[in-house]
């Protein structure tokens, strides 16, 4: 039986595991964290739980392959799904817009808020139900696998949104309130493909939320992992690999030692694998064009958690709002995402509430707080600046929480760059502009004959089922290399 070993034990990591054991190999994972997920993760504080990751997950509509892959992997085993009725609202002036579950909700809110736009709307809301036959999913109930031929027939209506980013495609519509909610979800310069198919993905009900949150999805794909019998070794960072010709023959683990196997998968962030593991020289092209094309981005988040001293919030679900234009220079960004947690009744104590917040920062920015982090007392005392404006601007949002909020912990592209290695502590991949290829990229590192890649860097915007299709495609192509050696 041949033997992988597995570079980092967040979700690819984990899923390259257990799809290395249900094909016979034996596996084994080193992870640097004393608990493995990466950045599926959450933590406790002051009788709190926050949740750093899932804000969707892709894949919870059982039709689709992403549903089995996360059934094999354990991540959804055992556990409830949440199913709102809106994925965000977006608010300006006391106007709210929700992105209903229900799409023909949606078409009716939008003409009421906007007739004027309504040819516009009416071609996004075609281009709404076109996109999820991109996530597979068709048929009324959204219950159905969407066909080849549904998806090819779609291509034509999407193309025109996949020229435009989320900010060109708000400035066809004259309503504000629908400009700022399409563009208040992701990072500026994002793409309206993308926008789309993230929509689309919530109005399929293929992106809603596992009961019990990051951390706990995490620990059951672990659980999954062992109870397989794969080795999973956490505190164990791997600091070196040794070749010989164009075989890693061995990885140094942090500890001093060695481990040899026959394969070796890199689940750590790019970042990570090319320059501190392997040479840089061996980064497959298409990362490195990547990384240096001027309008493909990386962003990461300043986020923070208050406990509320109340038994129910006055809104429900995420909120967006624009920030007030001195608020902007002070925050460097334009918009701000709420979050609530009363579907998680273990997250806060009994009749307290959890508000977290998060507002994007791109590359430029998120660079400025890692450089910052060398001088602890700027660095902390500018995340206490800008909690105090979040916590003030919450107040006058919601003025019956004056006094009734506490901070829990705030975090930023530091705190990221410092537990992940991320280079710019981006916590996904590649930002998905206008005109990008969204392809998914193989793991093969050209040059090395048993070594690949598993991370969410492979297909843009990354996150977890990149993460997860990376960590099974790998398995796979070590399989389908050991036939081509038994041949020869």
């Amino acid at each position: 039986m041949s033997k992988i070993i597995i570079t980092g034990g967040g979700v690819a990591g984990l899923t390259a595991g257990i799809y290395a054991r249900l094909n016979g190999y034996e596996a084994v994972i080193y992870e640097k964290h004393h608990v493995p997920g990466g950045n599926l993760t959450g933590w406790n504080r002051g009788g709190y739980h926050i949740d750093n990751c899932i804000h969707w997950l892709t894949g919870t509509n059982p039709v689709t392959d992403m549903y089995g892959l996360w059934h094999d992997t354990g991540a959804l085993g055992g556990v409830g799904i949440y199913r709102a009725d809106s994925l965000f609202t977006y608010e300006h002036n006391g106007v709210k817009l929700s992105l209903s579950r229900d799409v023909s909700k949606l078409h009716t809110d939008m003409l009421a808020l906007s007739p004027k736009d309504e040819k516009e709307i009416s071609s996004f809301i075609k281009a709404l139900n076109a996109a999820k036959t991109i996530i597979e999913v068709s048929g009324k109930s959204n219950d159905k696998k969407a066909t080849t031929s549904e998806l090819l027939s779609s291509l034509p209506l999407l193309l025109r949104y996949h020229q435009l980013t989320t900010r060109e495609l708000a400035e066809r519509f004259r309503d504000p309130v629908i400009r700022g909610f399409l563009q208040g979800l992701f990072v500026e310069g994002f793409g309206a493909l993308g926008l789309l198919v993230a929509m689309a993905t919530f109005c399929s009900d293929n992106g809603d939320l596992p009961q019990g949150g990051s951390r706990a999805m995490a620990l059951r794909m672990a659980n999954r992992f062992r109870s397989l019998g794969g080795g999973l070794n956490c505190g164990v960072s791997v600091t070196g690999a040794e070749l010989k010709k164009n075989r890693v023959v061995s990885v140094t683990l942090s500890d001093g030692s060695t481990a040899a196997a026959d394969a070796f998968i890199f689940a750590a962030d790019p970042a990570i694998t090319f320059g501190a593991l392997l040479k840089e020289s061996l980064m497959p092209s298409y990362l490195r064009r990547l990384y240096d094309h001027a309008s493909v981005n990386r962003f990461s988040s300043f986020h923070s958690a208050f406990a509320c001293d109340v038994p129910e919030l006055p809104f429900c679900g995420d909120r967006i709002f624009d920030l007030p234009l001195a608020l902007r220079e002070k925050l460097r960004s334009k918009y701000i995402i709420l979050r609530e947690y009363s579907h998680e009744a273990g997250f806060s104590p009994q009749g307290k509430c959890l508000i977290q917040t998060m507002h994007y920062f791109n590359e430029t920015e998120c660079r400025r707080f890692i450089r910052l982090k060398d001088s602890p007392v700027e660095y902390r005392a500018l995340k206490h600046m800008i909690t105090d404006e979040i916590e003030a601007f919450i107040v006058a949002k919601y003025p019956e929480l004056q006094g009734k909020l506490s901070r829990l912990d705030s975090w930023t592209p530091a705190t990221y760059k410092r537990y992940t290695g991320a280079d710019v502590g981006s916590y996904m991949g590649f930002a998905f502009p206008a005109k990008l290829n969204p392809l998914f990229r193989s793991g093969r590192i050209k040059g090395l004959d048993n070594a690949y890649l598993a991370t969410q860097w492979q297909q843009a915007p990354g996150g977890l089922p990149v993460a997860a299709k990376a960590g099974k495609a790998a398995v796979e192509m070590i399989a389908k290399q050991e036939k081509r050696n038994e041949k020869e």
